[in-house]
């Protein structure tokens, strides 16, 4: 990707209801250069639009990172399909994968607004898998006044602008 793409993405993070206009400032190129390329990323999937809401505001308080260690002797086969049902039957998961990491393979994240939401959400996790893998949990308590950085993808987009100047 050229180094004005990767620029116009990180704006884009930054803030994407900027009009194509003061994009087209800020990147020192055309408005029609600028109305291109986004609609050639929109048209790639190269960006998606969404808002970040601040979620203490909407009265959530917890993240869980919830880590799963699957028992391939007894499964050697991840039914993809049941994971995928259940991730939509829950809507407050926000991204679910496999990795691998602190004996662990399988990893998601999800939102709760208190800590019976997350209860009754491990325990339907244990009721649906617990024969499949052994899971544990990380909880982030987001009205802890340490948060450092709350969830967003403005530093992100710095750090792509950076890393072009860095080639």
């Amino acid at each position: 990707m050229k180094g004005v793409e990767l620029r116009l993405i990180s704006e884009l993070m930054k803030n994407s209801r900027r009009s194509d206009r003061e994009l087209s400032r800020v990147l020192g190129i055309s408005q029609p250069t600028v109305s291109r390329m986004v609609k050639r990323f929109e048209k790639e999937g190269v960006v998606e639009y969404t808002a970040i809401p601040n979620l203490v505001k909407l009265g959530y308080e917890i993240i869980a990172v919830v880590f799963g260690k699957r028992n391939y002797q007894k499964h050697p086969e991840i039914n993809l399909q049941k994971a995928e049902n259940f991730a939509k039957e829950h809507p407050n998961i926000i991204f679910g994968a496999p990795g691998n990491g602190l004996g662990y393979d399988r990893i998601s994240i999800s939102i709760h607004k208190n800590y019976s939401d997350y209860d009754r959400f491990i325990k339907e996790i244990q009721d649906e898998w617990a024969d499949i893998m052994m899971v544990d949990s990380f909880l982030i308590n987001l009205k802890n006044e340490n948060v450092v950085r709350p969830i967003s993808l403005k530093h992100f987009g710095d750090d792509l602008k950076r890393e072009k100047k860095l080639e």
